[in-house]
């Protein structure tokens, strides 16, 4: 994951606004810049993949704790643009500020960091003028807008809109468990550059199965009730712990179980994908 700097102050400053989504073009960037020419804009690469709302959950997750407090976020992944759903901002306990519609895109910073408040984004306020009729492309009418209107001071939390309940939509997310001498987890990606496959089975329940660094493990892939892979592999600490073009079974920065292949690509090769229906199998052998 890269962020690109499109503006700049003092780069990683508490004012930072930090946007990602689904599709590309520099309009929200532009959109923010116009409310301040002192903010450091920020744009999360890889673009998130289209429509889902649970990657994009999983990419504030995995980015947001290394932010200084005070960083705001804007997510623009939102298949329900203009429908009933609620355009908020979330105020983390940490004092991280999160601006998307609530679809279940911020089920993981909340529960990670907590919920301080939630706000309803006041359009009559927090939206460009001249776009009241507008109705499909809120990233840049509202969300970046009143993100980089928070960055910049122009507005506070209580300038956003009426309070909320502290609570937001979660995503339901199946959990890994163990069943004799197996742990089961939902596949969460299979993409990018790299094609690392990682799993929802987190270090915790992989150690109930006491499988030590070096040893070889089954691992199984399943799509719905299809077996899409199957192999021996070594559960090693890094890519180098295997040969060239070897798979491997590893623990990825974020503390999850996943599949690799030195210097390779795992996903393309093995046409694995992620989501509900995918599940990795990691099996101790006697």
């Amino acid at each position: 994951m890269i962020l690109w700097t499109l503006a700049g102050g003092n780069s990683f400053g508490k004012n930072a606004l930090v946007i990602q989504a689904d599709f590309g073009g520099a309009v929200m960037q532009g959109v923010a810049y116009g409310v301040s020419k002192d903010l450091d804009i920020f744009h999360v690469r890889p673009l998130i993949n289209l429509y889902d709302i649970d990657q994009a959950a999983r990419s504030f997750e995995y980015t947001a704790p290394y932010w200084p407090e005070g960083t705001v976020f804007v997510s623009v992944v939102d298949p329900g643009v203009g429908t009933k759903r609620k355009s908020v901002v979330l105020k983390t306990k940490t004092g991280h500020y999160f601006v998307s519609p609530d679809n279940g895109t911020l089920s993981n910073v909340a529960k990670l960091m907590g919920i301080e408040g939630v706000r309803e984004i006041d359009e009559s306020v927090n939206r460009r003028k001249g776009t009241e009729r507008s109705h499909t492309f809120h990233g840049r009418d509202v969300y970046s807008y009143t993100g980089a209107r928070l960055a910049a001071g122009v507005i506070d939390f209580e300038g956003v809109g009426p309070l909320l309940e502290p609570e937001v939509v979660k995503l339901e997310s199946p959990k890994p468990y163990i069943k004799e001498n197996s742990a089961f987890g939902v596949i969460y990606t299979a993409q990018g550059r790299l094609g690392n496959t990682a799993s929802r089975i987190d270090m915790a329940t992989f150690d109930k199965l006491g499988v030590k660094e070096g040893e070889i493990v089954e691992v199984t892939i399943r799509h719905k009730s299809k077996i899409a892979w199957q192999e021996d592999v070594p559960f090693v600490r890094t890519f180098g712990g295997v040969p060239l073009g070897e798979p491997l079974l590893f623990i990825n920065s974020s503390y999850f179980l996943s599949m690799a292949i030195n210097q390779g690509n795992f996903a393309a090769t093995h046409d694995i994908r992620h989501g509900p229906d995918w599940v990795m199998e990691i099996k101790k052998k006697n």
